[in-house]
């Protein structure tokens, strides 16, 4: 294309003959540019994040504390049961201990009895205290 189809023009003989065309802003100025950040505020607020997690958290440790409670009170029903049957159980624990230190004393005696100078019964270790038979030593059915 030439100067003169696009100027309508018959032709020029130098730049200087155009015409001055200089841009500039539309009628009543440009829109103005945004530049800053907008973020759009979604979803609660920071203290409102925070106070919702301070009640759970302090809801959560007051349901640990009511369970230690009642945790406490179990044990110390648990305690007390044990230390009311104990004395019972100890009565029937020598009882049982009675009589199997009765029937060790007698097969003692029949597996010594050609031994002389052997006494039933008598501690093999001379301490002077009494000592009581070690674990299953007096439970055969365990040998």
């Amino acid at each position: 294309m030439t100067e003169a189809m696009i100027w309508n023009k018959p032709g020029m003989a130098s730049v200087k003959d155009m015409p001055v065309l200089q841009d500039g802003p539309p009628p009543g100025g440009f829109a103005p540019v945004r530049y800053a950040r907008r973020i759009p505020s979604k979803g609660p607020s920071a203290m409102a994040i925070f106070l919702t997690t301070f009640g759970a958290f302090s809801w959560g440790m007051y349901q640990v504390g009511q369970g230690n409670k009642i945790r406490r009170a179990l044990k110390e029903e648990k305690y007390a049961a044990r230390s009311a049957i104990l004395p019972v159980l100890q009565a029937e624990e020598d009882e049982r201990f009675v009589q199997e230190w009765k029937k060790y004393l007698e097969y003692e005696a029949e597996v010594m009895k050609d031994v002389s100078g052997w006494k039933v019964g008598e501690s093999v270790y001379h301490s002077g205290r009494w000592m009581p038979p070690a674990s299953g030593e007096l439970r055969p059915e365990v040998w």
